[in-house]
Protein backbone atom coordinates (compact mmCIF):
# COMPACT_ATOMS: atom_id res chain seq x y z
CA UNK A 1 0.00 0.00 0.00
CA UNK A 2 2.97 2.22 0.71
CA UNK A 3 3.88 1.79 -2.58
CA UNK A 4 0.91 2.91 -3.95
CA UNK A 5 0.99 6.35 -2.04
CA UNK A 6 4.48 6.60 -3.32
CA UNK A 7 3.67 6.27 -6.67
CA UNK A 8 0.86 8.55 -6.69
CA UNK A 9 2.74 10.99 -4.89
CA UNK A 10 5.04 10.79 -7.60
CA UNK A 11 2.84 11.40 -10.63
CA UNK A 12 1.07 14.20 -8.18
CA UNK A 13 4.59 16.04 -7.86
CA UNK A 14 5.53 15.36 -11.57
CA UNK A 15 2.32 16.93 -12.62
CA UNK A 16 2.65 19.89 -10.44
CA UNK A 17 6.54 20.43 -11.48
CA UNK A 18 4.98 20.27 -14.88
CA UNK A 19 2.47 22.57 -14.48
CA UNK A 20 4.74 24.67 -12.77
CA UNK A 21 7.69 24.67 -15.46
CA UNK A 22 4.90 25.31 -17.94
CA UNK A 23 3.54 28.40 -16.09
CA UNK A 24 7.23 29.58 -15.97
CA UNK A 25 7.94 29.13 -19.91
CA UNK A 26 4.40 31.00 -20.57
CA UNK A 27 1.68 27.85 -21.15
CA UNK A 28 -1.45 29.03 -20.50
CA UNK A 29 -5.30 27.26 -20.26
CA UNK A 30 -6.55 28.96 -23.66
CA UNK A 31 -10.96 28.98 -22.69
CA UNK A 32 -11.50 29.79 -26.24
CA UNK A 33 -10.67 26.37 -27.39
CA UNK A 34 -10.27 25.10 -23.88
CA UNK A 35 -6.58 23.55 -24.12
CA UNK A 36 -3.67 25.25 -22.75
CA UNK A 37 -1.46 27.08 -25.25
CA UNK A 38 2.02 29.20 -25.26
CA UNK A 39 2.01 32.40 -24.31
CA UNK A 40 4.57 35.05 -25.11
CA UNK A 41 5.65 38.09 -22.85
CA UNK A 42 5.53 41.62 -23.63
CA UNK A 43 7.83 43.95 -21.36
CA UNK A 44 7.01 47.79 -21.77
CA UNK A 45 9.19 50.20 -20.52
CA UNK A 46 8.92 53.59 -20.74
CA UNK A 47 10.95 57.06 -19.69
CA UNK A 48 8.71 58.72 -18.06
CA UNK A 49 7.63 55.84 -15.99
CA UNK A 50 3.60 55.54 -15.35
CA UNK A 51 2.86 55.95 -19.22
CA UNK A 52 -0.35 54.52 -20.69
CA UNK A 53 0.09 50.74 -22.61
CA UNK A 54 -2.53 50.20 -25.41
CA UNK A 55 -2.36 47.34 -26.99
CA UNK A 56 -4.08 47.28 -30.42
CA UNK A 57 -6.05 49.90 -29.33
CA UNK A 58 -6.91 48.66 -25.83
CA UNK A 59 -5.60 50.01 -22.22
CA UNK A 60 -3.48 47.13 -20.87
CA UNK A 61 -1.86 49.08 -18.12
CA UNK A 62 1.05 51.38 -17.03
CA UNK A 63 4.64 51.12 -17.52
CA UNK A 64 6.58 49.49 -16.51
CA UNK A 65 5.22 46.47 -17.23
CA UNK A 66 5.00 42.83 -18.43
CA UNK A 67 2.29 41.81 -20.54
CA UNK A 68 1.43 38.08 -21.05
CA UNK A 69 -0.18 37.33 -24.54
CA UNK A 70 -0.90 34.96 -26.76
CA UNK A 71 0.75 34.57 -29.97
CA UNK A 72 0.95 36.80 -32.53
CA UNK A 73 0.70 40.44 -34.21
CA UNK A 74 0.34 43.45 -31.84
CA UNK A 75 0.16 47.24 -32.02
CA UNK A 76 1.85 48.89 -29.05
CA UNK A 77 1.27 52.26 -28.30
CA UNK A 78 2.61 54.28 -25.07
CA UNK A 79 0.90 57.25 -24.21
CA UNK A 80 1.58 60.11 -21.59
CA UNK A 81 -0.10 63.82 -21.23
CA UNK A 82 1.87 66.55 -21.84
CA UNK A 83 4.38 64.11 -24.13
CA UNK A 84 4.94 62.70 -27.07
CA UNK A 85 3.73 58.84 -27.89
CA UNK A 86 5.58 56.08 -29.11
CA UNK A 87 3.56 53.50 -31.38
CA UNK A 88 5.48 50.32 -32.47
CA UNK A 89 4.09 47.17 -34.23
CA UNK A 90 5.30 43.49 -32.80
CA UNK A 91 4.96 39.97 -33.58
CA UNK A 92 4.55 37.51 -30.25
CA UNK A 93 5.62 34.64 -30.02
CA UNK A 94 5.01 31.61 -27.83
CA UNK A 95 7.72 31.14 -24.73
CA UNK A 96 9.79 34.28 -25.67
CA UNK A 97 10.19 37.80 -24.63
CA UNK A 98 9.73 41.17 -26.51
CA UNK A 99 10.65 44.13 -25.14
CA UNK A 100 9.01 47.38 -26.02
CA UNK A 101 11.41 50.72 -24.92
CA UNK A 102 9.33 53.97 -25.33
CA UNK A 103 11.11 56.98 -25.15
CA UNK A 104 8.18 60.11 -24.40
CA UNK A 105 9.36 63.74 -25.15
CA UNK A 106 7.36 66.68 -23.65
CA UNK A 107 5.74 68.33 -25.95
CA UNK A 108 6.06 71.90 -24.01
CA UNK A 109 10.10 72.01 -23.77
CA UNK A 110 11.77 74.22 -21.67
CA UNK A 111 14.77 76.67 -22.65
CA UNK A 112 17.58 78.06 -20.68
CA UNK A 113 19.79 80.56 -21.97
CA UNK A 114 23.69 79.67 -21.56
CA UNK A 115 25.54 82.81 -23.39
CA UNK A 116 24.78 86.19 -23.11
CA UNK A 117 27.71 87.56 -25.63
CA UNK A 118 25.86 87.72 -28.65
CA UNK A 119 26.68 84.63 -30.91
CA UNK A 120 28.17 84.90 -34.36
CA UNK A 121 28.98 81.29 -35.18
CA UNK A 122 29.07 78.55 -32.90
CA UNK A 123 30.86 75.14 -33.68
CA UNK A 124 29.88 71.47 -31.78
CA UNK A 125 33.43 69.99 -30.53
CA UNK A 126 32.43 66.77 -31.90
CA UNK A 127 31.18 64.26 -29.56
CA UNK A 128 31.79 66.46 -26.52
CA UNK A 129 29.49 69.02 -24.25
CA UNK A 130 32.14 71.54 -25.71
CA UNK A 131 31.00 74.28 -27.88
CA UNK A 132 33.35 76.52 -30.09
CA UNK A 133 31.96 80.31 -29.54
CA UNK A 134 32.99 83.43 -32.43
CA UNK A 135 31.61 86.51 -30.98
CA UNK A 136 31.91 89.81 -33.07
CA UNK A 137 30.00 92.62 -31.80
CA UNK A 138 32.34 95.39 -32.51
CA UNK A 139 33.50 95.29 -28.72
CA UNK A 140 37.12 94.96 -28.82
CA UNK A 141 37.60 94.32 -25.10
CA UNK A 142 35.01 91.01 -25.65
CA UNK A 143 35.20 90.01 -29.22
CA UNK A 144 36.82 86.92 -29.70
CA UNK A 145 36.64 83.07 -29.63
CA UNK A 146 35.21 81.26 -26.61
CA UNK A 147 34.37 77.72 -25.17
CA UNK A 148 31.59 76.90 -23.32
CA UNK A 149 31.57 73.56 -21.53
CA UNK A 150 28.20 72.02 -20.25
CA UNK A 151 29.84 69.86 -17.87
CA UNK A 152 30.95 72.39 -16.13
CA UNK A 153 27.92 73.59 -13.04
CA UNK A 154 28.54 77.05 -12.35
CA UNK A 155 26.70 79.22 -9.21
CA UNK A 156 25.74 81.94 -11.74
CA UNK A 157 22.67 81.93 -13.67
CA UNK A 158 24.69 82.54 -16.71
CA UNK A 159 27.73 79.84 -16.85
CA UNK A 160 31.26 81.86 -17.60
CA UNK A 161 32.64 81.16 -20.88
CA UNK A 162 36.29 80.28 -21.53
CA UNK A 163 38.45 83.11 -23.46
CA UNK A 164 40.82 81.44 -26.07
CA UNK A 165 41.65 83.98 -28.28
CA UNK A 166 40.76 87.79 -28.49
CA UNK A 167 39.93 89.08 -32.14
CA UNK A 168 42.27 91.76 -31.64
CA UNK A 169 45.22 89.13 -31.27
CA UNK A 170 44.23 88.30 -34.32
CA UNK A 171 44.80 89.49 -38.51
CA UNK A 172 42.56 92.54 -38.43
CA UNK A 173 40.64 91.40 -41.28
CA UNK A 174 39.36 88.54 -40.32
CA UNK A 175 35.30 87.38 -40.64
CA UNK A 176 34.07 85.57 -37.89
CA UNK A 177 30.92 84.24 -39.79
CA UNK A 178 33.65 82.91 -42.19
CA UNK A 179 35.76 80.56 -40.97
CA UNK A 180 36.25 76.83 -40.97
CA UNK A 181 36.97 74.78 -38.04
CA UNK A 182 38.71 71.86 -37.49
CA UNK A 183 39.39 69.74 -34.61
CA UNK A 184 42.58 67.60 -33.63
CA UNK A 185 42.00 64.20 -32.85
CA UNK A 186 42.41 64.22 -29.31
CA UNK A 187 39.82 67.32 -29.51
CA UNK A 188 42.61 69.64 -27.52
CA UNK A 189 43.20 71.73 -30.51
CA UNK A 190 41.79 73.70 -33.16
CA UNK A 191 42.88 75.38 -36.51
CA UNK A 192 40.34 78.39 -37.60
CA UNK A 193 40.53 78.67 -41.22
CA UNK A 194 39.56 82.22 -42.55
CA UNK A 195 41.09 81.44 -45.79
CA UNK A 196 43.91 83.92 -46.13
CA UNK A 197 45.15 82.90 -42.33
CA UNK A 198 44.75 80.02 -40.51
CA UNK A 199 45.60 79.50 -36.70
CA UNK A 200 46.06 77.11 -34.40
CA UNK A 201 44.19 77.64 -31.29
CA UNK A 202 44.64 75.49 -27.87
CA UNK A 203 41.62 74.60 -26.53
CA UNK A 204 42.18 74.26 -23.01
CA UNK A 205 43.79 77.87 -22.39
CA UNK A 206 44.19 81.48 -23.58
CA UNK A 207 45.88 81.77 -26.99
CA UNK A 208 47.85 85.46 -26.09
CA UNK A 209 50.07 84.56 -29.14
CA UNK A 210 47.63 82.68 -31.52
CA UNK A 211 50.15 80.66 -33.94
CA UNK A 212 49.47 81.06 -37.68
CA UNK A 213 49.86 77.66 -39.40
CA UNK A 214 48.70 79.08 -43.17
CA UNK A 215 51.44 77.50 -44.34
CA UNK A 216 51.60 74.35 -42.71
CA UNK A 217 47.89 74.29 -42.55
CA UNK A 218 47.57 71.60 -45.49
CA UNK A 219 49.75 69.21 -43.79
CA UNK A 220 48.04 69.43 -40.03
CA UNK A 221 44.94 68.56 -41.63
CA UNK A 222 46.37 65.44 -43.18
CA UNK A 223 48.65 64.40 -40.15
CA UNK A 224 44.72 64.64 -38.59
CA UNK A 225 43.12 62.94 -40.68
CA UNK A 226 45.72 59.65 -40.92
CA UNK A 227 45.25 59.99 -37.17
CA UNK A 228 41.21 60.02 -37.18
CA UNK A 229 41.05 57.00 -39.67
CA UNK A 230 43.44 55.01 -37.30
CA UNK A 231 40.96 55.74 -34.65
CA UNK A 232 37.95 54.52 -36.90
CA UNK A 233 40.23 51.45 -37.40
CA UNK A 234 40.62 50.61 -33.97
CA UNK A 235 37.01 51.17 -33.33
CA UNK A 236 35.91 49.05 -36.49
CA UNK A 237 38.16 46.13 -35.36
CA UNK A 238 35.83 45.86 -32.58
CA UNK A 239 33.32 44.67 -34.75
CA UNK A 240 32.87 41.30 -36.79
CA UNK A 241 35.79 40.75 -39.37
CA UNK A 242 33.38 40.94 -42.62
CA UNK A 243 31.72 43.69 -41.52
CA UNK A 244 35.07 45.91 -40.96
CA UNK A 245 36.10 45.34 -44.10
CA UNK A 246 33.29 46.69 -45.66
CA UNK A 247 33.15 49.80 -43.76
CA UNK A 248 37.08 50.48 -44.40
CA UNK A 249 36.36 50.58 -48.22
CA UNK A 250 33.26 51.27 -49.41
CA UNK A 251 31.24 53.21 -46.28
CA UNK A 252 31.87 57.02 -45.47
CA UNK A 253 31.20 56.52 -41.48
CA UNK A 254 29.74 59.67 -40.13
CA UNK A 255 29.81 59.24 -36.19
CA UNK A 256 29.70 56.31 -33.74
CA UNK A 257 26.83 56.08 -31.34
CA UNK A 258 28.13 56.96 -27.92
CA UNK A 259 28.09 53.48 -26.52
CA UNK A 260 30.58 52.23 -30.05
CA UNK A 261 27.62 49.74 -30.44
CA UNK A 262 25.93 51.04 -33.78
CA UNK A 263 27.82 53.72 -36.28
CA UNK A 264 25.85 56.07 -38.63
CA UNK A 265 27.39 55.55 -42.75
CA UNK A 266 26.97 56.57 -46.06
CA UNK A 267 27.28 53.62 -48.32
CA UNK A 268 29.79 54.70 -51.20
CA UNK A 269 28.28 52.15 -53.92
CA UNK A 270 25.53 49.51 -54.51
CA UNK A 271 26.54 46.32 -52.42
CA UNK A 272 24.85 43.72 -50.36
CA UNK A 273 25.97 43.51 -46.84
CA UNK A 274 27.07 40.16 -45.41
CA UNK A 275 25.45 37.97 -42.53
CA UNK A 276 27.82 38.34 -39.79
CA UNK A 277 26.14 36.35 -37.10
CA UNK A 278 24.98 32.60 -38.41
CA UNK A 279 22.16 31.61 -36.96
CA UNK A 280 20.68 35.01 -36.42
CA UNK A 281 20.02 36.33 -32.91
CA UNK A 282 16.24 35.66 -31.14
CA UNK A 283 14.62 38.09 -29.65
CA UNK A 284 16.06 41.21 -31.41
CA UNK A 285 14.56 44.16 -33.01
CA UNK A 286 12.24 43.14 -35.28
CA UNK A 287 12.38 46.45 -37.29
CA UNK A 288 12.44 44.84 -40.79
CA UNK A 289 16.54 45.33 -41.43
CA UNK A 290 17.57 45.81 -45.66
CA UNK A 291 21.26 44.84 -46.07
CA UNK A 292 20.84 45.68 -49.91
CA UNK A 293 23.05 49.06 -49.91
CA UNK A 294 22.35 51.61 -52.50
CA UNK A 295 25.10 54.69 -53.09
CA UNK A 296 24.66 57.85 -51.33
CA UNK A 297 21.58 56.28 -48.97
CA UNK A 298 22.65 56.44 -45.02
CA UNK A 299 22.44 53.13 -42.78
CA UNK A 300 22.70 52.62 -39.22
CA UNK A 301 24.22 49.36 -38.20
CA UNK A 302 23.86 47.61 -35.10
CA UNK A 303 27.16 45.37 -33.93
CA UNK A 304 24.78 43.58 -31.45
CA UNK A 305 22.50 42.12 -33.58
CA UNK A 306 24.51 42.56 -36.70
CA UNK A 307 21.18 44.55 -38.11
CA UNK A 308 21.75 47.01 -40.49
CA UNK A 309 18.65 49.47 -41.31
CA UNK A 310 18.17 52.24 -44.03
CA UNK A 311 18.01 55.99 -42.43
CA UNK A 312 15.42 58.69 -43.84
CA UNK A 313 17.31 61.73 -44.06
CA UNK A 314 18.55 64.77 -46.39
CA UNK A 315 22.39 65.33 -47.40
CA UNK A 316 21.73 68.57 -45.92
CA UNK A 317 20.41 67.74 -42.59
CA UNK A 318 22.92 67.39 -39.89
CA UNK A 319 22.11 64.37 -37.95
CA UNK A 320 23.49 63.46 -34.42
CA UNK A 321 23.33 60.89 -31.69
CA UNK A 322 21.65 61.01 -28.44
CA UNK A 323 23.37 60.38 -25.51
CA UNK A 324 21.59 57.29 -25.04
CA UNK A 325 22.73 55.37 -28.73
CA UNK A 326 19.38 54.51 -29.62
CA UNK A 327 17.89 57.68 -31.27
CA UNK A 328 19.27 60.43 -33.67
CA UNK A 329 18.74 64.17 -33.56
CA UNK A 330 17.95 65.51 -37.17
CA UNK A 331 18.06 69.83 -37.36
CA UNK A 332 15.53 69.81 -40.44
CA UNK A 333 15.97 73.32 -40.30
CA UNK A 334 12.32 74.37 -39.20
CA UNK A 335 12.01 71.69 -36.95
CA UNK A 336 14.27 69.66 -34.63
CA UNK A 337 13.36 65.61 -34.57
CA UNK A 338 14.22 62.50 -33.05
CA UNK A 339 13.62 59.09 -34.04
CA UNK A 340 14.08 55.68 -33.11
CA UNK A 341 18.30 54.50 -34.66
CA UNK A 342 15.88 51.69 -37.12
CA UNK A 343 14.18 55.02 -38.12
CA UNK A 344 11.00 54.42 -36.39
CA UNK A 345 8.76 56.96 -34.28
CA UNK A 346 10.12 60.06 -35.85
CA UNK A 347 9.10 62.87 -33.06
CA UNK A 348 9.19 66.40 -33.41
CA UNK A 349 10.90 67.66 -30.33
CA UNK A 350 11.12 71.72 -30.86
CA UNK A 351 10.23 73.90 -33.78
CA UNK A 352 10.44 77.01 -32.04
CA UNK A 353 12.97 79.71 -33.26
CA UNK A 354 16.35 79.01 -34.02
CA UNK A 355 19.40 78.96 -36.10
CA UNK A 356 19.42 76.22 -38.69
CA UNK A 357 23.57 76.06 -39.12
CA UNK A 358 23.74 75.13 -35.29
CA UNK A 359 22.66 71.93 -33.48
CA UNK A 360 24.70 70.12 -30.70
CA UNK A 361 23.83 68.06 -27.61
CA UNK A 362 24.44 67.58 -23.82
CA UNK A 363 25.69 64.45 -22.11
CA UNK A 364 22.32 65.31 -19.55
CA UNK A 365 19.88 65.02 -22.86
CA UNK A 366 19.77 68.75 -23.42
CA UNK A 367 19.92 70.67 -27.28
CA UNK A 368 21.86 72.88 -27.95
CA UNK A 369 20.24 75.64 -30.40
CA UNK A 370 21.06 79.48 -31.26
CA UNK A 371 18.05 81.96 -30.93
CA UNK A 372 17.86 85.83 -30.81
CA UNK A 373 14.25 86.30 -29.08
CA UNK A 374 14.47 89.94 -28.78
CA UNK A 375 15.79 90.58 -32.50
CA UNK A 376 14.90 94.39 -31.59
CA UNK A 377 17.65 94.86 -28.83
CA UNK A 378 20.07 92.06 -30.04
CA UNK A 379 21.33 91.99 -33.07
CA UNK A 380 22.89 88.16 -32.85
CA UNK A 381 21.73 85.03 -31.47
CA UNK A 382 22.93 83.49 -28.01
CA UNK A 383 23.04 79.46 -27.23
CA UNK A 384 19.90 78.02 -25.04
CA UNK A 385 19.67 74.53 -24.24
CA UNK A 386 16.17 73.15 -24.92
CA UNK A 387 14.85 70.45 -21.92
CA UNK A 388 13.40 67.46 -23.50
CA UNK A 389 14.01 65.79 -20.59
Amino acid sequence: MKIVYRIIALIIFSILLIAVISYARGYRFNPQNNRVTPTGILAVISWPKAASIYINGQLKGVTDTNLTLVPGKYTVEVKKEGYTSWQKTLILKGELVESAEAVLFPVNPSLSPLTNIGVTRAVAVENTDRVLIFSQNDKPEKDGVYLYDANKKPISFLPPLKLLVLKTKLAGDVDFSKATVSFSPDLKQTIVDFTAVAYLLSLDENNDQPLDVTNSKEALFEAWNEEKQKEIQTLLGTYPKDIAQIATDSFQIISFSPDKLRFLYRAQKKMSLPVAIKPPLIGTNQTPEKRDLFKNQYYVYDKKEDKNYPITVNPDQTIIWFPDSRHLVINETKQISIKDYDDTNKQTVYSGPFDADFLAMTSDDKLLVLINLNPKNNRLPDIYAVGIR
